[in-house]
């Protein structure tokens, strides 16, 4: 889900660069004053963990690659804002160090999975767990929280990159950067995360938040 360089056209990228912005000002405004002091070292642990996770690449045919992505349980642990900062912080890392993501596309990979994912998780937990303090429920509540919010995110991205040719062509009618139009970037996104990487992130999501939900339910800001 990582937008590389030239993909995006400076109309996409510079807007999207101005979302971030605003974005990483408001959480830091939120985490000053609503963030337990005592909870700040989770959120290296937590840009950390989402840095790791990403790491891990799962090949397609296709020649490309797929990963979750961890914001999902981070946001329903340390809630919304907390995971943009810390999702935020591991892409930036990636694309400056690793290459990972372009320069250009930072703005854009950190709307789509640093915020998408955490406010699209948390939304979806509430409305599947409601008021219900049973495990079960709550457990599903986890698995849908991540499988969602990845696809939500997934297709967020694939309009991004299904809109460049509409929006950046050359005088000759060819897209100046993805080139793919709406009616492929769309399927080619949804196929793949519908079947497997938004599967994983489900996982991942429920695995993490059972262990929580066990030995240290206090933790799990979603549900207190």
């Amino acid at each position: 889900m990582h937008i590389p360089d030239g993909y995006l056209s400076p109309q996409t990228y510079v807007p999207l660069y101005g979302v971030f912005i605003v974005s990483a000002a408001a959480a830091v405004k939120k985490i000053e004053k609503k963030m337990d002091k005592k909870l700040i070292p989770y959120l290296g642990m937590a840009a950390a963990f989402s840095f790791l996770i990403m790491m891990f690449n799962i090949p397609i045919p296709g020649g490309t690659t797929g990963h979750a992505v961890g914001a999902a349980i981070i946001a329903l642990l340390l809630g919304p804002w907390v995971t943009f900062i810390a999702v935020s912080v591991a892409l930036i890392i990636q694309a400056l160090v690793f290459g990972d993501g372009g320069i250009t596309a930072i703005g854009a990979n950190c709307v789509n999975m640093a915020l998408v994912i955490p406010f699209v998780s948390w939304a979806v937990f509430k409305l599947i767990a409601g008021k219900s303090e049973s495990p079960g429920r709550l457990n599903i509540a986890a698995f849908m929280a991540g499988y969602i919010s990845l696809n939500i995110a997934a297709l967020v991205t694939s309009i991004e990159l299904g809109i460049q040719p509409l929006i950046a062509s050359g005088s000759d009618g060819n897209p100046l950067y993805a080139p793919y139009p709406l009616k492929v970037a769309i399927p080619a996104m949804a196929i793949e995360h519908l079947l497997l990487f938004g599967i994983v992130e489900g996982i991942v999501t429920f695995l993490v938040f059972r262990y929580f939900l066990k030995n240290n339910k206090e933790m799990i800001g979603v549900i207190k």
